[in-house]
Order: structure tokens, then C-alpha cells, then sequence
């Protein structure tokens, strides 16, 4: 490769992002910034497992002082996904807050510090798309650095939430024909419940998975079963020969002493025609025209339970405008410490109040209603919720 001339362009700031070290994305952005719009300052704040907060990254020991993910300037950037300028009393300057999102999985806030003059609109567009650059860059130096992993925490994870963290996708995806926000916790002591997801041209697969058991027991049979689902999808066979091949590697390793139970729904992307595998607890709720509905399936037995089980599938229709909701055993199944539990008719209650927000707040709203509900967020069984937004194909 040639000498670089004096008269070529500059890398852009993505280039420049891309060929930093993964340990060195905030100082390399802190200087781009300052560079390009005259940035005094740059934060990257990423939410913590259980999103109540969001956390600086910064030196050892990796994070600075919190501040709330839903509450303030930061918080409703972060829950609005969209930029926020805070002007600081007594100061010339202005905080901009920039939501920092990677195909619809919301990983934080860009906070970035500027003179007023400069923070016009036409600067913010660019910080916003600077944001989503630094973004991707984050998702993909996580797989060579543990300093964005160790700054989303605000305490010690299990080893089996641990490992169920990064079993995950992400906490949610979109793209033009749906959105799926989804949350877990108890967020440091997870045990058995994951979800998943995969996409193609013309179809969405999601599964919510229930592993048997507590701590890291429930973690492996879910990594198991995990593992055995996604090798099954990915030979390409049908939605009922994932269930079966993925129960026969359970029963092979646990011989019906554990299994897992799982909802897996397959989405027709241009038609809306869901076909569905219910094995097992998770039950699945669906919104529409300010209704709540529970979506009746065939239960069938649980992956793992007993040898070469055939599964049958079932199919539904989803419409644009369409709410899909999916809850663990522990959501359903929770009791408060007066024996009462959280059914139907609070789900209903919480679904109904959040329908106007995005498919994040409200899978994180339906887990806040369950705490409120249990009376600690200690939960005794983990708690998955999977929320969806259907939009269609538009033809």
C-alpha cells in the first residue's frame, strides 16, 4: 500500500471508529467529537442488566456514577429513543443525549458535551448518526473486551446468569415488519428462562424458553435445549422437527429427570400467518383494537420429557397493530407473600396502561408489576417477557 497523499480524504469518523482498539472506542470518539463539532466532552453510558440505571464507561473500575435509565434528560433519551438537549444552568455549554441503538437492541445513551452555539439541529442529526456508528462499534468490540460487559453492571451476575446473558440475542430487534422489546430478571441471579430469535427475507423465528429448576441446574438444561433448537433451525427443517430433534438431545442427557418448557412461533413475514409449537408453560397474549386476549394453543408436553415426542403445530393470524406478549411460568405462575397470584387480570391491567409505549418499556413494565406484585425483585423463579409489534409488509 502507498504512502497516503496529502490531497486523499480523511477517514471518516466510521473508519476511524472501526480501526480503534475495542478497549479505546470512547477516547477515540471523545477526540472525533472534538475534532469535528468542538465537543468539550463524550460519555457513553450503557443500561445495567436489570435497566434501572445507566452506567459510564470510563477508567478502572470501569464505571462512573449512574444515572437513572427512565428518569432525567439521559433516561428519556433512553426511553423515547430519540435526542435530548439539556441546557445547564449557569453554563455556556449544552448536553446532548443520544440513544445508542443497534437494530432495535437499545444499548445506552451517548452523552455528549457542547457550546451552545454549536448544538443546532443540524449538528445533533449528525451526532445522532454518529451514536448509531458508535453502536455497532460497541456490539462488535464486546466479543474482544470485557470492559462494556463489566460497565453494565452494578453488581456481581451468578455464573448462571452469566451464562444465560450471553445466551441471548439482545434485549430486543426491529426491522419494517415488527418490533420486540424483551426482559428478563431477576437480571443478576437469571437462572432458566431465555429467549431467542432469528430472521430471514420472509420469516421471523422466536422462542421463549423455561428451563426446570434454579441456578445453574436451570442454566445448562437452557443452554442445552438453547443450543439444540438453534442447531435444528438452522438445518432448515420445519418448526415442529426443531421441537422434536430438540427434545431428543434433552431426554438423551437428562432422560426425562429435567426439561424445558417452550413456546415456538414461527411469523410469515408477508402474510402475518404465525404458526406456533406450545411445549410447555410460557403463555402468549394478544392486543388488538384496545383488547387483551390470551391465544389459546394445544399444550403439548415439554422439550425433554419424554422420548421421540411428536409435536403438532398450530397456525393464528396476527394484523397490522397487532400486540404479541409472551410470559414465563414465572410470570404467570408468581404469588405474592399473601398467596395471591399474578394473573391474567393484572397482566391485562399493565398491557392495557402501557399500550401506547414502545415493546421494551412495556416488557420491562410487566416485570416492574411483577416485582411490585411479589414485593422484592429476589424473585424465587426467573421472569421472561417477550414483547412484539406487528406492522406487516407494506405491498
Amino acid at each position: 500500500m502507498g504512502a497516503v497523499k496529502a490531497s486523499d480524504p480523511l477517514p471518516s469518523p466510521e473508519a476511524q471508529l472501526r480501526g480503534a482498539a475495542p478497549h479505546a472506542l470512547v477516547a477515540t470518539a471523545s477526540r472525533l467529537l472534538a475534532d469535528r463539532v468542538g465537543a468539550r466532552e463524550a460519555t457513553l453510558l450503557l443500561a445495567d442488566y436489570s435497566l434501572t440505571v445507566l452506567q459510564p464507561v470510563s477508567h478502572l473500575p470501569h464505571t462512573g456514577d449512574p444515572v437513572p435509565a427512565h428518569d432525567g434528560p439521559a433516561g428519556s433519551a433512553f426511553i423515547n429513543q430519540s435526542p435530548v438537549v439539556e441546557v445547564l444552568r449557569g453554563s455556556a455549554d449544552h448536553l446532548v443525549h443520544l440513544p445508542l441503538t443497534v437494530r432495535g437492541d437499545r444499548l445506552g445513551i451517548l452523552t455528549v458535551r457542547l457550546p451552545a452555539a454549536a448544538a443546532d439541529p443540524d449538528t445533533v442529526l449528525q451526532l445522532a448518526e454518529f451514536a448509531t456508528a458508535l453502536g455497532h462499534e460497541v456490539a462488535t468490540a464486546g466479543r474482544d473486551t470485557d470492559l462494556y460487559l463489566q460497565a453494565r453492571r452494578t453488581r456481581r451476575l451468578t455464573l448462571a446468569a452469566e451464562m444465560q446473558w450471553q445466551l441471548l440475542p439482545g434485549r430486543g430487534c426491529s426491522r419494517a415488519e415488527y418490533t420486540i422489546g424483551a426482559h428478563l430478571e431477576p437480571a443478576y441471579a437469571i437462572g432458566g428462562d431465555n429467549f431467542d430469535w432469528s430472521t430471514s427475507a420472509d420469516r421471523l423465528i422466536l422462542t421463549v424458553t423455561d428451563g426446570m429448576g434454579q441456578g445453574i441446574d436451570a442454566s445448562l438444561l437452557t443452554s442445552l435445549t438453547v443450543g439444540a433448537l438453534r442447531n435444528a433451525r438452522r438445518a432448515g427443517i420445519a418448526l415442529t422437527d426443531q421441537a422434536a430433534l430438540a427434545d431428543q438431545a434433552v431426554f438423551a442427557q437428562y432422560g426425562g429427570k429435567a426439561y424445558a418448557s417452550t413456546l415456538l412461533l414461527e411469523f410469515d413475514l408477508a402474510t402475518g400467518t404465525v404458526a406456533a409449537v406450545d411445549a410447555g408453560s410460557p403463555q402468549l397474549f394478544r392486543q388488538r383494537d384496545g383488547h387483551a386476549e390470551r391465544i389459546e394453543l394445544e399444550a403439548q408436553f415439554p422439550l425433554g420429557m419424554f422420548e421421540e415426542t411428536l409435536y403438532e403445530e398450530q397456525t393464528f393470524q396476527v394484523e397490522p397493530g397487532d400486540r404479541l406478549i409472551v410470559v414465563s411460568t414465572g410470570v404467570h405462575g408468581t404469588r405474592s407473600a399473601a398467596g395471591d397470584l399474578f394473573g391474567e387480570r393484572a397482566l391485562r391491567q399493565i398491557l392495557s396502561a402501557t399500550r401506547p409505549t414502545s415493546p421494551h418499556e412495556t416488557a420491562r413494565a410487566v416485570v416492574a408489576g411483577l416485582v411490585e406484585h411479589y414485593g422484592s425483585r429476589e424473585l424465587l423463579s426467573d421472569a421472561a417477557v417477550v414483547c412484539l409489534d406487528w406492522n406487516g409488509r407494506r405491498t
